[in-house]
């Protein structure tokens, strides 16, 4: 069938995984590619791990009107920052896991889709607040910020995180989506994924999932690869994304504008 629509991770893969922490922007060519795509009638949709403003913030710099997925898909946004959907993490399993983030003495994020509270500053939380497009709020208790959480997260180091993944999946695995990133171990309601939020999405817009592409390079967006009729994954991805993914696009200079571009050749007329 035709596609209608092209699902597109934001860090690693509309922005190359150097600009991740910087104010970069889509190249030119993307960004002419991207808007080729909506003029020829496919929708082009962002999911990213970034809070709502981070992400709306690409959104508008493509001219998109779709609804954006946010945080891993813990909520999905309107452009007006309507929140269409959102999924809570258990404040019981969340409070559970900061204090075990208390016991092996890490560091602890607490988050909502607006809101960014952290128990300690760090690199990996500055550039967060960065790409999302707000200020992280650093207070020792998180959890007592009065934020109604969608998820929470472990800071660590990538010798140590995978070690905390697996823990987190051993207490709460069959509670929890627990996500395992380089320099932190996230946790989010199990129903809270890319893949769940963009089948809502497709549901509203009345789009099948045989009609849909998604394309990302993390973990974050394995869930999405696999739900979409053609999973790909960027030449860099990680073993989560590229297990997922149907196939892996050809390396090259501006790769994702290439393909892009081929799509709406591609495409029938009409």
């Amino acid at each position: 069938m035709a596609v209608k629509l092209v699902a597109l991770d934001i860090d690693g893969t509309v922005i190359p995984p150097h600009g991740y922490g910087a104010t970069h922007e889509p190249t030119e060519r993307l960004t002419r590619a991207v808007r080729a795509c909506v003029d020829s009638g496919i929708h082009v949709l962002l999911a990213s791990g970034r809070m709502f403003p981070g992400t709306s913030q690409i959104a508008r710099h493509f001219g998109l009107t779709t609804p954006v997925i946010c945080q891993q898909g813990c909520s999905v946004h309107l452009p007006d920052g309507t929140m269409t959907h959102e999924f809570l993490i258990d404040r019981g399993l969340a409070i559970e896991i900061c204090g075990y983030a208390r016991e092996i003495e890490r560091a602890y994020e607490w988050f909502n889709p607006l809101r960014y509270v952290v128990s300690a500053r760090s690199r990996a939380t500055e550039q967060y607040g960065i790409v999302s497009g707000i200020e992280p709020e650093y207070r020792r208790d998180p959890e007592n910020s009065g934020v109604r959480p969608t998820g929470v997260g472990i800071i660590s180091t990538h010798a140590d995180a995978n070690g905390i993944h697996r823990e987190l999946v051993a207490r709460h695995g069959h509670e929890l989506h627990v996500l395992d990133f380089p320099e932190v171990t996230v946790a989010v309601a199990q129903d809270a994924n890319k893949g769940h939020a963009l089948s809502l999405v497709c549901d509203d817009l009345g789009i099948g999932r045989d009609q849909v592409i998604a394309i990302g390079d993390s973990v974050n967006d394995a869930a999405m690869l696999a739900w979409a009729g053609r999973g790909i994954a960027m030449p860099h991805s990680d073993a989560y994304a590229m297990d997922a993914a149907d196939e892996v696009l050809a390396p090259g200079e501006d790769m994702l504008a290439a393909f892009l571009e081929n799509l709406v050749r591609s495409a029938p007329a009409g």
